[in-house]
């Protein structure tokens, strides 16, 4: 513990000193270093192979599966795919120096809100690799350092390509320091880590509940939270067969295991009857367990007996909750219950439920006419995101570059004193 201790401060230490030089480095310096970092990983490509055929190894002895195994695997055309992203993300616009807004008081004092990197970021996360390089750009170009503590099972992969990332960071003068892996396997890192008060300035927590809550519980530094995606798809009365049909198996359907697919499906009464056969039908021959109420069961005789503890919880499978509503408000109170402030949608041409709808959910996103599958910062325009954040704090929902920087006041006087 006290060899661990040492290691985790040694690095916390170091990412501190990096702070005000990558803080104050221009857009361009950023973005060189960005491109040189890209550069750097197709020139050491071999030697993060190697290091990810030791994990692959490591993988196989202690029996991952083989969907793990292949979130785990970096062959050529991956490690390009890296390389690629970090190159886009340079492409994307600079939030670090941006004026939010300014005005002029009475007195003649001249603010303005400008938005500045929040300093050290722990990004902890499980098994893929790809979030070092993702991290490591998006933190990169918004002026942040971000120390990784990724999956032991991935360990060598992400130390490879770390110091791939670093090695180009450092040849465009920026200190290497600014990107890091923890380079232990110890769980008692991580609560050293996000109990680092004055070294560290925010933690994010990627994984299963499970390792959210840990952190959370431990951390005596902020966290953005993402325990669970419980997303909700709402049929109003008018709901149309088709639309219905088509959004609620692609928000279902697509990618099931991931935190934005619908995991709910609330279906208004004067729509049931039309609505819900053929769509239970589609969604049963697409291989998805419906788990229904009694009016659900009435009209989609195949689905089986919902339990209580089926609505609010996040399957990620193909296995989704129905539930039959007698209003919008019910629906509304429902989701209020049950979300876990993801995501959700309504179907309906009604402007006036769509705008109630919008208004009065407050997950971090809400959709009228579309799949929740949009919920993800490259969908939404963001280029890239660093995770979702169901924290209400300075970022919710995905979170990219501008999410990793805040605004601060700058005032400008001409000699004002406060009287």
């Amino acid at each position: 513990m006290s060899n661990t201790k040492q290691i985790v401060e040694a690095i916390l230490q170091s990412a501190r000193a990096a702070a005000v030089p990558l803080a104050n480095a221009s857009t361009a310096v950023k973005n060189k270093a960005l491109r040189s970092a890209a550069e750097a990983l197709m020139d050491n490509q071999r030697a993060i192979e190697i290091a990810n055929a030791d994990d692959l190894e490591a993988g196989r002895k202690a029996g991952l599966s083989a969907a793990m195994l292949d979130r785990l695997m970096l062959n050529e055309g991956r490690i390009a795919e890296l390389a690629q992203s970090l190159e886009d993300v340079s492409k994307l616009p600079d939030p670090v120096g941006r004026t939010v807004r300014s005005w002029t008081r009475p007195n003649g004092l001249k603010v303005s809100l400008k938005r500045i990197p929040l300093g050290v970021i722990v990004m902890i996360f499980e098994s893929r690799p790809n979030v070092t390089t993702d991290a490591a750009g998006l933190c990169l170009k918004s002026g942040n350092v971000v120390v990784l503590r990724g999956g032991k099972e991935a360990l060598q992969s992400n130390l490879a390509l770390a110091a791939a990332v670093s090695q180009g960071i450092e040849s465009a003068g920026l200190p290497r320091e600014a990107v890091q892996v923890l380079p232990i396997r110890d769980r008692a890192a991580v609560k050293l880590l996000v109990q680092a008060d004055g070294l560290v300035d925010l933690v994010i927590p990627r994984g299963g509940e499970g390792l959210i809550r840990r952190v959370v519980a431990e951390a005596h530094v902020p966290v953005l939270k993402h325990y669970k995606g419980v997303c909700h798809v709402y049929l109003h009365a008018d709901a149309k067969v088709g639309d219905s049909r088509r959004i609620v198996l692609n928000s279902k359907v697509q990618r099931p295991g991931v935190c934005n697919a619908a995991e709910t499906l609330l279906v208004h009464a004067k729509a049931a009857k039309r609505v819900l056969p053929s769509l239970a039908a589609a969604l049963r021959e697409a291989g998805v367990e419906l788990r229904g109420c009694k009016r659900t069961r009435e009209l989609a005789p195949f689905a089986k007996r919902a339990k209580a503890d089926d609505y609010g919880r996040e399957f990620l499978d193909l296995v989704l909750a129905v539930k039959v509503v007698d209003s919008l408000d019910e629906a509304i109170d429902h989701i209020r219950q049950y979300s876990s402030d993801h995501t959700e949608a309504i179907i309906t041409n009604d402007a006036q439920a769509a705008e109630r709808f919008l208004n009065e959910v407050c997950s971090s996103t809400v959709l009228h006419n579309a799949s929740t599958r949009f919920a993800d910062g490259g969908q939404l325009g963001l280029g890239a995101e660093i995770g979702i954040s169901t924290s209400r704090l300075h970022a919710y929902g995905p979170m990219g570059l501008e999410a990793l920087t805040i605004p601060r006041f700058v005032v400008r006087g001409q000699g004002q004193i406060r009287g």
